[in-house]
Formats: structure tokens, sequence, C-alpha cells
């Protein structure tokens, strides 16, 4: 199916890994161990090791990404310029069973793109397997790091060691951001997604992606997953007391817990409601990404 079929994972970028990481584990997510990222900077180019690398919230369905730059005298494939906007979320992934199909749709549908970009990392320190991916990227894109993605080796990256939370997390349902013209961004994302886009309630527009048995994780159920791009005065009514340092801005995820918000409650968090009932970190508390956990 040469769709988007699921968010995959959105990616909170900082300068420094350290601080990201700290505040991530006070919400309760375990993390994956540093991985420094390698990949090619076009696809007739050699792989290269990059200067980013990052630490994973894998769930059930999806994962969350901290990504910083680790080491300035490498390549950063291009996160000191989204950092030089502001902190917080960058990186919206969304997944696909066949990128090259998806390419084909995409040279079709007038994009320029060139060819499938391949990415690999090591699954950790010492160990000699490399976790691979084909990206598809959403060129020139300003929201930041826009992009389908084919795992190719997701038992590797989904390992149940880094999947036990403290907040019960299970599964990334929602991506929330703020833009000046949603329509236009609502028509590109579709675009390069294949799904349609309809009116959000609260003001803006939605895409919805229907699901694929095992798209965004090897135990990943067929469910629906969401991006909202909304007009900047409807942010504060979806999260409260959010705004925009810059636009576009990628605000917020929803994240579902198994336990209906027990353990999440329970964990000593600066905690609001937002008015779907959720259960919301604010930005200052999560490396400037707020975090809603829902039931």
């Amino acid at each position: 199916m040469s769709i988007a079929l699921a968010l995959d994972h959105v990616g909170v970028c900082a300068r420094d890994l350290g601080p990201m990481v700290a505040a991530y584990e006070k919400l309760g997510f375990s993390l994956s161990p540093i991985a420094q990222q390698s990949g090619r900077r076009s696809p007739d180019q050699p792989v290269e090791q990059f200067g980013t690398g990052n630490r994973c919230a894998f769930l059930r369905h999806g994962y969350i990404e901290l990504l910083a730059i680790l080491d300035p005298a490498l390549f950063d494939n291009q996160l000191g310029g989204f950092l030089s906007r502001y902190t917080g979320l960058h990186i919206l992934a969304l997944g696909v069973a066949d990128a090259e199909a998806n390419l084909t749709r995409m040279q079709a549908a007038g994009i320029p793109i060139k060819g499938v970009a391949w990415l690999e990392r090591p699954v950790e320190k010492g160990d000699p397997r490399h976790a691979k991916f084909a990206r598809l990227p959403l060129p020139d894109a300003a929201e930041g790091r826009i992009q389908l993605i084919q795992h190719l080796t997701p038992e590797l990256i989904w390992q149940p060691r880094w999947m036990d939370h403290a907040n019960k997390a299970d599964a990334l349902v929602a991506l929330v951001m703020a833009a000046e013209n949603p329509a236009d961004v609502a028509t590109r994302f579709s675009r390069l997604s294949g799904v349609p886009f309809e009116p959000d309630p609260a003001g803006g527009f939605r895409l919805r992606f229907p699901g694929g048995e095992r798209v965004a994780g090897p135990e990943a159920p067929v469910m629906e997953t969401v991006v909202r791009i909304l007009e900047p005065a409807a942010l504060p009514q979806v999260l409260p007391g959010v705004t925009a340092p810059a636009l576009p801005f990628m605000a917020g995820m929803v994240i579902r817990t198994s336990d209906g918000n027990a353990a999440v409650r329970g964990l000593g968090l600066p905690l609001v409601e937002t008015p779907d009932g959720g259960l919301m970190v604010a930005p200052e508390h999560a490396a400037g990404a707020a975090v809603v956990f829902v039931p």
C-alpha cells in the first residue's frame, strides 16, 4: 500500500542530550542507550558518521526520539538549523510498508525527491549490528524533518528491555502543531503521505492514518493515529497554556497509557488537565515539547 499508514515517531531536539534525557526519565520513560547516527547526505553518496545521536523511548506502537548533537565537528544533518528556531519537537516520521512504492507515488505527485535516503545507526555501543531505515523526506520543509520511514530491522530497536515504562506508555497516537497557514501545510503533508486531510474541530486541519500491522513496531497493532495542524489561536485550547515561540511549531505529542493514566498520576509530575481528558506535562518540563498522556 503506497500511503503513509501510521504515526511512527516524533523527535525532540536539543543541543545537549543529558538534560533532555533527565527530563524524560523523570516523566517515566525508559530510554535506549546512546546511538550515534550514520547515513548518506544524498542517495548517491557514501555512508558517513554524523555528529548527531539519540536515545529513544520505544512503545508498543511508535516511539519518541530524543536527538542531540554529540560531535559538533561532524555533519549535523540540519539539526543546528532546527535548533536556531527553538528547542523541542522538530521531527515527524510517518510509517510506510514499502518505501519504493511510496517513492514512485511521490515522484508522480511532483515532489522533487531523487530517491530513498538510507540511514543506519548502531543498536548500542559495542554491538556490531546496525539498525537500518529507508527514509523519504519532504524536501525543504519549513516545519522540520518531515519524512516517511520504513524500518528494515525493527526487531533490533524495539527490544523488550527498553519498553517497560514507569508511566505505562504504550502508543504514540498524535502530534499537534500550529502553523500560520494550516491549509498549506495540510496540503503538502497530504501530498507526502497520500492521505487526505479534513477540518479539525479546534480550527485547522488533521490527517488521519489508518494503521498497519507491524508498521510502527514489531508488535504494533492496527490503530488510527493523527497529525493535527492548528491555527495558532487554537493551540492553547488543545494544549492549555502553550503558545508558539515561532511558526510553524510542532507543539506536542499525545501518548496513550495502558492503565488509564494511573501510573502517570502517581509519579508526582506537574500535570495539567486537557479539554479531551488527558494529562499534560508542559513544554518547560519536557525539553520544549508538551507531552499529553491519555487513557
